[in-house]
């Protein structure tokens, strides 16, 4: 198997549809596209819960399988509570790493304003590097929540702040002696400060009070792979104006140092949301000081198509994430 996520027909086929056992508390389940779960326990609210593993190697990146947690939680319109953090380390790892890690998590939770509810840690030799897994749970009212299968066919996409957001702030913090050769000390800083954009908690809500239809986290596989996802699990096509979706120059230039694509770069806190007026979500969006951008419309046909001036291009099913060819 190769590295990174499964492959989508190898999910559907050798998951999916192994999973046959329903019940009707659980509102939204396992599906292409759905990062989620949904369950209504009939007290006039429903929980959502929503899990991410993070195995890479280097500093301060515990905060990335608890970011893509929360911020699947905020894609499907739900508050944040709590996070359960299940941790398996090597036999290597000393009692200062343990303490510094459960710090940084607790630091990040109280940014976001959640409790770690659980926290299992692990000593093993079956593993080189901390992997780190996080179930996010959160609360929504009865009802409706923003969902792909909502969405329809000429619908606007927007997308929030930047791509590559995570990726870079990897990158520029783990592998900074490597680019301090090419880039001067500045340029790096600013972009390990880019772990500061990694919560779309603040788009998500206005997206919300803004009758959003549906919404969808991009991280692992970049938005390439966040545009498939969606417009898979919806049954819709796209057609996406390259140039209109927005890339920090750190980021750029970080990508081509490394001879990897942007767009298939793990992109955290950067949030797909589809609507029928987008410009008048992108106009609350920067009312709240958030950045986004219109790059494209949903289609009634399956073809997933890139529009780079004169050239067009169709999407593929979702890659392996281009860090994975680094670390």
């Amino acid at each position: 198997m190769r590295v990174g996520k499964l492959p989508e027909k190898v999910w559907k086929r050798s998951v999916l549809k192994q999973i046959k056992e329903k019940r009707e508390e659980v509102v939204i389940g396992a599906g292409i596209g759905e990062d989620c779960a949904v369950f209504s326990l009939g007290d006039g609210k429903m929980t959502a819960m929503s899990s991410n593993v993070g195995y890479w190697p280097g500093t301060d990146t515990a905060q990335f399988p608890l970011y893509r947690s929360v911020n699947a939680l905020a894609a499907m319109g739900a508050e944040p509570v709590a996070v359960d953090v299940s941790v398996l380390l090597p036999k290597e790892a000393e009692e200062v790493f343990i303490k510094g890690m459960t710090a940084q998590i607790e630091e990040r939770c109280a940014l976001l304003k959640i409790q770690i509810a659980g926290c299992r840690i692990n000593i093993t030799g079956m593993v080189r590097h901390p992997v780190v897994a996080v179930a996010g749970i959160g609360k929504l009212p009865d009802g409706d929540v923003p969902s792909i299968k909502r969405i329809k066919p000429e619908m606007d996409i927007v997308v929030s702040k930047w791509i590559g957001l995570e990726g870079t702030g990897f990158l520029a913090k783990n592998r900074e002696q490597e680019l301090l050769s090419k880039y001067p000390a500045r340029f790096l800083a600013e972009a390990k400060r880019f772990e500061r954009f990694l919560s779309v908690l603040p788009e998500a809500a206005t997206a919300v009070k803004s009758g959003v239809c549906a919404m969808h986290s991009v991280a692992e596989g970049g938005i390439f792979g966040a545009l498939w996802e969606m417009a898979a699990g919806a049954g819709v096509g796209l057609e996406i104006d390259l140039k209109k979706i927005p890339v920090r120059q750190e980021t750029i230039e970080i990508c081509e140092y490394f001879e990897i694509n942007p767009y298939e770069t793990a992109s955290g806190g950067c949030l797909l949301m589809v609507a029928d007026k987008g410009y008048d979500l992108v106009r609350k969006l920067e009312k709240e000081h958030i950045p986004a951008q219109l790059i494209g419309k949903t289609t009634a046909n399956n073809d997933r198509i890139v529009v780079n001036e004169d050239e067009r291009r169709f999407l593929e099913p979702g890659k392996p994430d281009e860090i994975d060819k680094i670390i």
